[in-house]
This record gives C-alpha cells, sequence and structure tokens, in this order.
C-alpha cells in the first residue's frame, strides 16, 4: 500500500535520478519505487510553505471552556454511549530508545562535569521507582558505577536501551509501574465498552515487541481482576514505506561509502497510516510519557469523559444534517441551511464566505465539510513546555479553521506573523479524541485528509556529515489538517510529560 506517500508529496514535478540497480533493490526493500523517491527528493528543493496565521485561538475565541454542568452533562453522554456499545480505543505513540531522557546523564560520563541537574538526581536517587532495582545490582557510591550501570546493559538495567514505556516510572506501596502499565489503568476508566473489553493499541519499535508482550503477559491478570475487565492489546510498527530518503546539501541523495542510500524514519506524521488501519469508532490518543500516578489520576479520567461525550454529541449533529442534506427537498429547506451553516461556523469552527451561486453549490460545499473525520484536541495554558500552538489559520480552500501549528511552520521572520505566534496562550500536549467513521458507518480513509504541504526539512548528521531530512506532516498537525478540529481547555494537571529523568521528581509522578 503505497497511497499515503502518494499523497505527501503528489505536488512536486519529479525529476529523474539514476539509481544504481544496487539502490533499486534497496529501495524496493523499503516497500518504495524509485518514483516515489525522486518524489521526495524533488520535495526537498520546492520546500514547504508557511502556514499562514490569521490569529492565535484563545478562550471563547476557538478555545471552548466547559462549564461544571457541560462537564457532567457530556459525561453522561460518553458513558451511555459506551453502553450502547460505543467502540473505543487507545492509541499510544510509543518511543524508541529512551536515550535522550537521559542526555544530561549521558554528558556527565563523558564530561565528568556535576552539573545542578547531576547533584539533583543523586542527590534524590532513592526517589526513582527504579532505585531498589538499581540498588540491587550496584550500591556503590562512585557516581559514574551508579549511572552506568542504570543505563548499561552489560550487567546493568539498560536504561538507556530500552524504551520510555518500559522503564520504571511510578513507585506504589507494593510495586512500581511503568508508563505501559500507567496506560493500561487508564484505559480501564474510561476505555471500557459495554463487552467487557478496554482496548488499547501502542506502535513500537520491532527489537522491543517481545519486551513489551512479555510485560503485558506478567501484568494482565492483575489488572483485569482488579478493574474486573478484560484488555485487548495490540502492537504496531512504523511501516517502511513511510520513511524518507536523506539528501546531501545540494538535495541529491545522501549514499554511504557502500553506495547505499539512507533512508530516515519520516517522523510521528508517518503513523496517520498505523491510526487509518484501527477498526473502532472513537479513538483516544496520549503519548507514552504523559501519564502520572493514581494520586492525581481523577482529573484526567473526568476530562477524558467530558471531552468524549463532546465529541459523541457534534458527531450525532453531524450524522443527523449530513442525512438530512441526503434528501431530495434540502435545497429548498432554507431553515435547515441556515441552521447547518451556524453549527458548521459556531460548533466546527470554520470560517467561510456564503458566495454560493445555487444552492446544490452550497449543499455540496456543506457536505463536504461536514464528511470529514472530527478531533477535539485538549490544550493546557502554555507555561513554557514545547508543543504545537492553537491557531486560526487559512487552508488551501479559501476557508479559515482551528489549526495545531507547529513552530517549524510558521514564517518567523514576518513580523506580523512571528507576533501571532508569540500571542498564543495555550499548546497541544497530544490530548486529542477522535472519529473514525462517517455518517453511513464506513470507515475513512485517513489518507484523504492529510495537508500535503505541512512537511518539514531537518537538518541531521550521518557519519559526521550533514544531511537533510524530511518529515512528514505532523500527526496533529498537517496529517489532520483537514479534519474538523474543536479546541477544549483543559487542567494543567491533565499533562504530565517526562522528557529527562528528573523531571521524574515532579510531585505528579511521586506518590
Amino acid at each position: 500500500m503505497y497511497y499515503l506517500i502518494i499523497s505527501y508529496f503528489y505536488l512536486f514535478e519529479t525529476k529523474r535520478i539514476m539509481f544504481t540497480n544496487k539502490n533499486i533493490k534497496q529501495i524496493e526493500s523499503q516497500e518504495l519505487t524509485p518514483e516515489k523517491v525522486e518524489t521526495q527528493v524533488n520535495a526537498f528543493e520546492e520546500g514547504f510553505p508557511p502556514m499562514e496565521l490569521i490569529e492565535p485561538a484563545t478562550p471563547q475565541n476557538g478555545i471552548t471552556i466547559l462549564s461544571e454542568d457541560e462537564e457532567t452533562r457530556y459525561i453522561t453522554t460518553f458513558g451511555n454511549s459506551l453502553s450502547s456499545g460505543l467502540n473505543t480505543i487507545k492509541f499510544v505513540p510509543a518511543s524508541g530508545a529512551a536515550s535522550r531522557m537521559f542526555k544530561d546523564l549521558y554528558t556527565f560520563l563523558e564530561s565528568g562535569e556535576e552539573t545542578e541537574f547531576i547533584k539533583l538526581f543523586i542527590e534524590r536517587l532513592k526517589h526513582f521507582a527504579f532505585y531498589p532495582q538499581l540498588a540491587e545490582i550496584n550500591s556503590s557510591e562512585d557516581k559514574k558505577e551508579l549511572i552506568r550501570t542504570l543505563l548499561s546493559d552489560e550487567n546493568g538495567l539498560g536504561y538507556g536501551n530500552k524504551p520510555k514505556g518500559l522503564l520504571l516510572f511510578h513507585k506504589y506501596k507494593n510495586k512500581s509501574r511503568t508508563p505501559f502499565e500507567e496506560h493500561l489503568v487508564e484505559a480501564a476508566s474510561y476505555c471500557a465498552g459495554s463487552n467487557g473489553f478496554a482496548n488499547l493499541h501502542f506502535t513500537i519499535s520491532p527489537e522491543h515487541h517481545e519486551s513489551f508482550t512479555q510485560l503485558f503477559n506478567e501484568v494482565k491478570s492483575e489488572y483485569e481482576k482488579r478493574f474486573g475487565l478484560k484488555f485487548h492489546v495490540t502492537f504496531s510498527y512504523q511501516h517502511p514505506s513511510t520513511d524518507t530518503v536523506a539528501v546531501d546539501k545540494n538535495n541529491k541523495p545522501f549514499t554511504t561509502p557502500e553506495g547505499n542510500l539512507v533512508f530516515r524514519p519520516g517522523g510521528h506524521g508517518a503513523l496517520i497510516r498505523n491510526l487509518n488501519e484501527l477498526e473502532t469508532d472513537m479513538i483516544f490518543i496520549k503519548n507514552i510519557d504523559n501519564v502520572t500516578t493514581d494520586r492525581l489520576k481523577h482529573e484526567t479520567k473526568k476530562y477524558k469523559k467530558a471531552i468524549a461525550g463532546l465529541l459523541v454529541n457534534l458527531r450525532n449533529k453531524v450524522y443527523a444534517y449530513l442525512e438530512k442534506l441526503d434528501k431530495p427537498n434540502a435545497s429548498s429547506d432554507e431553515e435547515l441551511l441556515k441552521t447547518i451553516e451556524n453549527f458548521i461556523k459556531k460548533e466546527l469552527f470554520i470560517r467561510f464566505d456564503n458566495n454560493f451561486t445555487t444552492n446544490d453549490e452550497r449543499i455540496q460545499f456543506y457536505k463536504n465539510k461536514l464528511n470529514r473525520p472530527i478531533r477535539i484536541c485538549g490544550m493546557v495554558k502554555n507555561q513554557g513546555e514545547p508543543g504545537g500552538g492553537p491557531f486560526w489559520a487559512k487552508n488551501p480552500d479559501g476557508t479559515i479553521s482551528l489549526q495545531i501549528v507547529e513552530k517549524a511552520q510558521i514564517d518567523l521572520e514576518n513580523p506580523q506573523q512571528n507576533e501571532l505566534f508569540k500571542q498564543s496562550t495555550h499548546f497541544n500536549p497530544v490530548d486529542i479524541i477522535c472519529t473514525s467513521k462517517n455518517y453511513k458507518g464506513v470507515k475513512f480513509n485517513l489518507s484523504e485528509y492529510i495537508d500535503p504541504k505541512t512537511g518539514f526539512i531537518s537538518t541531521k548528521s550521518i557519519q559526521g556529515e550533514e544531511v537533510k531530512a524530511l518529515e512528514l506532516p505532523g500527526l496533529w498537525n498537517g496529517a489532520m489538517s483537514n479534519w474538523n478540529t474543536v479546541f477544549v481547555e483543559v487542567p494543567a494537571e491533565t499533562f504530565t510529560p517526562v522528557k529527562t529523568v528528573n523531571d521524574l521528581l515532579r510531585s505528579e509522578h511521586q506518590q
């Protein structure tokens, strides 16, 4: 299946590249074709246009603030939908090796410089959930020896090469938990359907599949007994066909001394294909490291259910309107058309001019805007954390809608755009709930809702040489650009990421 790569880069006219037979075999092993690789190379030459910001989305202007009554009502709506057979799944983009989480520790091993970060790490070492395991292997007071034991595979815990999902994050009275386990616990509170199953899907690296499966088998019965349900957990990998070729500074395919092309993962936007393969009604999306302890899970559970209920409410309205638009007399029902126009503008946050020559044209426009995936994105107040921001942005068809926009997508040298970017008050913590089926019960083909103009070009180093890498439109920005998007403010307590090992010392990760 190659359609995703085609949709990402169809805008670029390809120029013929002479690949060796060895290159062609390598390309085919990636489930690609020479033509598709040529299209990728041309994307480097063409570049990507910046996103045109109209204004930041702010509370009451694009970011919805739920009242207590609304929270209660939507939680009830979601609960009733689950009881009626709504099928849900939790989708967790899990990391590869967690080496970036330990970057400061690796720097210390190389330089020996004892920074404040290292002092805090050593001073509070016993507060980490992994400390008992570490102490069993090495009780030395030598700081470097302790850190080597933590990170190294050889006679150590091997944390430098394990994925975040398998590291011990939280310490409880009788045991410690990994993020993988915390996601199971969370899912039990809002993903359990009327059939008694809680469904989860993790995207992982192939080399870690056995370890994830082993951990699940070890803890499955314990959590199922505790919550009185069954867990259905599945895994997938990033597809080779979503990898992109690296180029040199002259935009020529980079080759190793052995004459091999270099392919790199296309970024988290490649996971839209994994998401597309899920058979379900509603999908919760949350990063692997955004978990907290049981002590603070209440707010997360509440807002997940409330936002899911809001999504059910919007979805049901969309379905009802599309069914009415399918009826023969729809074009003569001015009251219906005005109601739908108001819904699209006020509840789906799409701005457009009413320049329709006929009602048939108007109905077609409404159908096009309504019949697409819906996502509700939690937004937290910006407190300096990195992440995409919520904005009103201009779309290729001239409409204006809500978009999650990354800093790299903006022309910051444009004073007006730079100022709009600075005015943003919130950011996206990757807290998303979305629909995956249309009003006729048919699954959307998510590749049809990607904006191919929203990719990224970044600089990397391979064998000491600078190369350019192509990242596909991001999973929660460009890859979902043509979805219907609603932003809801959620409490900062629901966002508890772990980017460095010392983040585990924050109160939200301590009991």
